[in-house]
C-alpha cells in the first residue's frame, strides 16, 4: 500500500503570505470564489463578495502526479471538497480524497499540535504518510511520534515561497525509502 501525501492548499500551493503585489516567480493568479469563502462574508450579498487571489504553480500539477505514483494524494486542507473544484483543475489533478474534519474542531492555534494533526494521524490509522502545510512545527512531530505507528514526514512549508524543488525531492525520497 502506498503511503499517504496530506496536501494543504494555503501555503504549500498557494503562497499567500507572499507579499501582496509580488506573486512569486512561476506562479500565476486565479480568482475564485469558493462557497466557503463567500461564507466567510456572511454579511455581504453573495455577488458582492470580492473572489480569492490564489496563486498556483503550473509546475506544481505534473510534480503531484509524478508523486502520485508511489502516493495516494489526499486532501488535508480547509478547503475541503473544493479544492477538487478549484484547485484540482487548474494543476491538471484529477479529483482526489478529501479529509473530513471532525465537527466542532477549534482552529484556534495554540500552544500544543496544530489542530489538523491529530485528526491525521486518525485519519492514516498507522499507514505511512507525508504532509505537507505551513502550520506545522516541533509539537507536531512530537505527537505524530507518540501517537501515529508508522512512518511520517511532516514538511512545513513557507507560505511566502510555496512548494520547492527541494519539498519535491524530500517527498520523493521518502517514497522511495
Amino acid at each position: 500500500m502506498r503511503p499517504l501525501l496530506y496536501l494543504d492548499v494555503d501555503g504549500p500551493l498557494n503562497p499567500y503570505a507572499a507579499k501582496p503585489h509580488r506573486r512569486p516567480d512561476g506562479y500565476t493568479t486565479h480568482r475564485m470564489k469558493p462557497e466557503s469563502w463567500v461564507a466567510r462574508h456572511r454579511y455581504t450579498p453573495a455577488h458582492r463578495v470580492k473572489p480569492l487571489r490564489v496563486w498556483l504553480h503550473p509546475g506544481h500539477g505534473p510534480r503531484l502526479r509524478e508523486l502520485a505514483e508511489r502516493y495516494e494524494l489526499v486532501w488535508a486542507t480547509t478547503w475541503g471538497a473544493e479544492a477538487n473544484t478549484f484547485i484540482a483543475p487548474v494543476l491538471g489533478l484529477p479529483d482526489l480524497p478529501v479529509v473530513e474534519w471532525p465537527s466542532g474542531t477549534s482552529r484556534e492555534r495554540t500552544d500544543g499540535p496544530f489542530w489538523k494533526t491529530g485528526p491525521l494521524v486518525e485519519h492514516a490509522r498507522g499507514r505511512p504518510f507525508a504532509w505537507v502545510d505551513d502550520e506545522l512545527g516541533p509539537t507536531d512531530e512530537d505527537f505524530v511520534a507518540a501517537w501515529h505507528g508508522g512512518p511520517a514526514l511532516l514538511l512545513r512549508i513557507d507560505a511566502r515561497l510555496g512548494l520547492r524543488e527541494a519539498d519535491f525531492v524530500a517527498l520523493g525520497a521518502f517514497a522511495g525509502g
